[in-house]
């Protein structure tokens, strides 16, 4: 799976130029947290809720609200964005996303191919994207294995065994441990016990087959 596959690409973006105020006002109108700053259509920084509350007075300051008030509307985007942002490219694979972002202890990744921003995505997008890939939502039955031999072919064997009993895999995770491997599909059906039983029938250690959120 690439990151263009689950990016969010209808971006709502501010200038360096625009008061921090406006820059809130089209967070809580979107209800988004972050927004890329465009300076003449490239990608100059980023301005997150988090941003903007560092840029924020202290409680303990001695200004009136007068003044505070007057500070922050001379405050533009450009005083409070993050600057130097970091970027990846749309066919990088989603896992890349995903390291980098924990690597760099962020939320979110700007989408930039030629200097030219193309989406973003967030922390929300790749928890989507992991409940499309396991299948969570289609509304059938997830059946867990454990292998305590694995073997060059066990998947294709572990599918024949169901195909010939008339059920499809639509999704496949395998976590291969150091003692075992936890394989867990997702079946398009919900005879969750008639599952179990062609499984276990068949020599395999079910641990678990229930029915995912239909």
């Amino acid at each position: 799976m690439a990151v263009r596959d689950f990016m969010t690409k209808n971006l709502i973006t501010v200038t360096p130029q625009d008061p921090i105020f406006d820059a809130v006002d089209l967070m809580k109108e979107h209800d988004i947290h972050r927004l890329p700053v465009l300076k003449n259509d490239q990608l100059v920084g980023l301005i997150t809720e988090g941003t903007i509350q560092a840029a924020m007075p202290s409680s303990a300051t001695s200004l009136s609200i007068h003044e505070t008030n007057f500070l922050l509307n001379k405050t533009t985007v450009q005083d409070v964005m993050v600057k130097k942002v970091a970027t990846i490219a749309p066919d990088a694979l989603l896992e890349e996303a995903i390291s980098l972002m924990r690597a760099k202890k962020i939320g979110v990744l700007p989408v930039v191919k030629d200097e030219q921003l193309q989406g973003i995505i967030t922390n929300n997008d790749i928890f989507d994207a992991f409940l499309k890939i396991t299948g969570y939502n289609s509304g059938g039955t997830r059946v867990t294995i454990q292998i305590t031999k694995d073997h060059k072919g066990i998947l294709a064997t572990i599918a024949q065994t169901l195909a010939d009993a008339d059920f499809s895999i639509s999704t496949l995770v395998v976590d291969r441990q150091t003692d075992k491997t936890i394989i867990e599909a997702q079946i398009d059906s919900q005879a969750t016990e008639q599952i179990s039983q062609i499984l276990n029938d068949a020599g395999y250690t079910v641990i678990s087959c229930v029915l995912t959120n239909a």
